[in-house]
């Protein structure tokens, strides 16, 4: 479909742009679940029936969304050619993007339908995290620039906003659906992948010996009422609210710790003589063990706990917490849970009781940091602090890659690491030097000179495949640390935000204030979220290493999900050298480049191998400590009274 008037060249760009969603993609993705059915060594989930009807689920969404865009947008559904109109009517009061949620249900359904654990376990998370990304790092800034009064509009199924009035029925029931429908996912999905092969417990030794005490059963699954009633009862929207957001950010966090590290509970054996006993076995048997550290049924009552008590009196708060503290009781008299699960459960409620605050106190800290610049000079020498975590990314990266590497490797990644650093200034200098900035780093230069390392460093003993790897598994980790460099010197930094939502920059020779003029005005702290995403990424990586993963699956998956964690960051910079194609940044065009060379380098053969890390050499440690050295001089030392290329990293007194 074009719209009446276009030019040839219009119509021709609309109908490209529809066969690539409408052809493309899915043939895509049938391609990717059938190349990469070898190295997905995962059970099988689902059936004909059950995948029928999410996918005709599914298809019911995304037929809604299309036909609403159509209708009352008066344009097509395409994001790069948006309807003119804002559409609220129909499935869009009730849902935000009815045609990303649909598309992710018919690969869901489809995953079901055919038994294939490659579609299920690789092809349908990525694809629901690109739609993710797509819709958070563009059109969600798109749709508030055209429409800024309406896109802020609330929807008719969702969690409610802030306020002291009492929630409407349907603000309760969006809530049940929007925190404990992701939380049954994620637990009946780590449910169905079983125990890992490098399971353990942590049952302390005297614990085994505790008895079991089958009538706290009761108390046991009473949480299964306790919990959605918090939902049903909270008093206000404000409360319902912190209730919702504590929830989603917990399973968020929890799922992590299910997927990456293997805890199971090893349930204490007894005799079940009572009704009581006999709901205690068929539980234990209904569960694997899993999904136990750390442990939700202690989180959970917690969380529900605060709500019940939100602006009710002392005698309801008692008696909800009372209800809460017997659950968490009943997680060790059943013997459900350890004392360490337990403990972990109820150390997370501290954090998460208030996200907004817990997240207020990070953005204070990552302020304190961004504030932290000192310089020291020696004669025509100038040394910038923010150096050192240089010097310290490089380091840990050599020492992660080496160790993945294994033996006999440490002269080939410290030949990677040489060209990953060359990389990174030579092309900064070419897209972002000038007179104002001399001595830039840019991270994509890096990739490349990497890659170009990689691929010779056969001439020096190294590997292509394995190194690819290593690094894969070193870089979200030399990210984080270069972000806190990122946060000092003030590259990478945000766009302006609203107050709450921002950090301050006050030094003088700080890049936000220097560069892009906004000494003072609260900018997003991007490097904050970069530091977050990796963290996620590098924990996985490594949980895939550990589990014998083929490399060039470890190395697609990182390419996969750092490219979706940098299109959404990006789209909240604001460095105004970063050059802009098509509505998008540069950086932005490059993660989706990097998206694809990652589905590809999952479609490559490969074998599982041991996995693990190998203890660093003393070579390789004596690697580490050159190029913290290397590192700091190049990021930490300039020349600050000359004005030749390469010669500043900030400006001058």
């Amino acid at each position: 479909m074009v719209r009446p008037g276009s030019s040839p060249r219009e119509a021709a760009k609309r109908v490209a742009y529809g066969a690539t969603f409408v052809v493309g993609v899915p043939l895509l993705l049938v391609v990717w679940a059938w190349r990469t059915a070898p190295a997905v060594a995962l059970p099988a989930v689902g059936g004909a029936g059950i995948g029928s009807a999410v996918a005709l689920s599914g298809l019911a969404l995304l037929a809604a969304g299309m036909v609403g865009l159509v209708v009352h947008g008066r344009g097509l559904p395409m994001n790069a050619f948006p309807p003119p109109r804002f559409v609220h009517q129909g499935i869009f009061g009730w849902l935000r993007d009815p045609i990303y949620l649909g598309f992710g249900l018919v690969v869901l359904g489809a995953s079901f339908a055919f038994r294939s654990p490659s579609a299920l376990w690789l092809v349908t998370p990525v694809t629901w995290l690109a739609m993710a990304a797509l819709v958070f790092g563009y059109e969600r800034h798109d749709l508030r620039r055209r429409f800024p009064e309406q896109a802020a509009a609330s929807l008719a199924f969702s969690i409610p906003g802030p306020g002291p009035e009492a929630p409407t029925r349907l603000e309760r029931l969006a809530t049940l659906f929007w925190v404990l429908g992701p939380w049954l996912l994620a637990y009946y999905g780590v449910q169905a992948l079983g125990r890992p092969a490098d399971a353990f417990s942590t049952l302390l030794p005297w614990e085994t010996h505790w008895p079991l005490f089958p009538w706290m059963e009761l108390p046991y699954v009473s949480a299964y009422l306790f919990v959605p009633l918090a939902a049903v009862l909270a008093r206000t929207r404000d409360a319902l609210r912190s209730f919702a957001w504590s929830g989603i950010v917990g399973t968020a966090f929890v799922t992590l710790c299910w997927l990456t590290i293997p805890v199971v509970a090893v349930h204490r054996p007894f005799t079940p003589t009572s009704l009581m006993g006999v709901l205690l076995a068929a539980e234990q048997a209904h569960s694997n063990g899993v999904a136990a550290f750390p442990a939700f049924h202690v989180l959970w009552p917690m969380l529900a706990a605060r709500a019940w008590g939100a602006g009710r009196g002392p005698a309801v708060r008692a008696a909800a917490w009372s209800w809460a503290a017997f659950i968490a009781m009943s997680c060790l008299g059943t013997g459900h849970h350890g004392l360490v699960d337990v403990a972990a459960g109820a150390a997370l409620y501290v954090p998460l009781r208030d996200v907004g605050r817990t997240w207020g106190r990070v953005r204070d800290g990552a302020e304190r940091l961004a504030n932290s610049w000192r310089e020291w000079h020696l004669g025509p020498f100038r040394f910038l602090n923010h150096g050192l975590y240089a010097g310290a990314a490089g380091a840990v990266g050599v020492t992660v890659a080496g160790s993945a590497a294994g033996p006999g490797m440490e002269g080939a990644v410290a030949w990677v690491a040489l060209w990953a650093l060359v990389g990174a200034g030579t092309y900064a200098q070419v897209l972002e030097g000038s007179s104002r900035l001399l001595r830039p780093f840019g991270w994509y230069g890096g990739v490349i000179g990497a890659v170009v390392g990689i691929a010779t460093s056969p001439l020096v003993g190294g590997r292509v495949m394995p190194l690819l790897a290593a690094f894969a598994l070193a870089s979200p980790w030399i990210q984080i640390l270069g972000r806190l460099r990122c946060l000092v010197q003030g590259c990478c930094h945000g766009g302006p935000a609203p107050d709450g939502a921002g950090i301050r920059y006050r030094h003088p020779r700080s890049r936000v204030n220097h560069l892009a003029g906004l000494a003072g005005a609260p900018v997003y702290p991007t490097p904050v979220y970069s530091i977050g995403g990796n963290l996620v990424i590098g924990v996985l990586l490594v949980r895939l290493w550990t589990l014998s993963a083929p490399p060039p699956l470890v190395l697609g998956s990182y390419l996969i999900l750092s490219s979706c964690a940098r299109f959404v960051e990006e789209s909240y910079r604001g460095e105004p050298q970063t050059p802009v194609l098509g509505g998008l940044r540069i950086y932005q065009w490059f993660a989706v480049g990097t998206l694809l060379a990652g589905v590809a380098a999952t479609m490559i053969p490969g074998a599982p191998v041991a996995g693990g890390f190998a203890a660093p050499s003393g070579e390789l440690l004596r690697w580490a400590t050159l190029f913290f050295i290397v590192g700091a001089a190049a990021m930490g030392l300039d020349f600050p009274g000359s004005n030749r290329r390469f010669s500043r990293l900030a400006a001058a007194e």
